[in-house]
């Protein structure tokens, strides 16, 4: 743009303005219907995943333990992996709230 038409923009400091402005969202319980169905449903689904994790967990041991007495050493490694895999996934399943909660208050910090 040139010099002449420079009076067409708006200052600096108007558009940083436009860019932190504020909308004033933030989250609030209550302001739909069927909030408590769907903490509901999510509780649920976090039950069936603890519930299979705890059947993955000694699915994966026991192959561990059967490949290591029969000298499968493929299937001892598959067990360790998926002895591992279910640690991790019963830590994020039992961590989901925990973890929700710390970065929506580390986000609503951000100014």
């Amino acid at each position: 743009m040139s010099p002449a038409f420079s009076f067409l923009r708006p200052p600096l400091s108007d558009r940083v303005t436009v860019l932190a402005y504020d909308p004033g969202v933030s989250p609030k319980g209550g302001g739909l219907p069927g909030l408590e169905v769907l903490r509901s449903v999510v509780n649920s689904i976090n039950l069936f995943g603890i519930v299979a994790v705890v059947g993955a967990l000694a699915v994966s041991l026991g192959v561990w333990a059967w490949g290591h007495h029969t000298g499968g050493h493929q299937a001892e490694a598959n067990g360790k992996k998926g002895a591992v895999v279910s640690a991790g996934a019963a830590l994020g399943l039992g961590a989901a709230n925990g973890i929700v909660a710390f970065f929506s208050t580390l986000g609503s910090q951000v100014q």
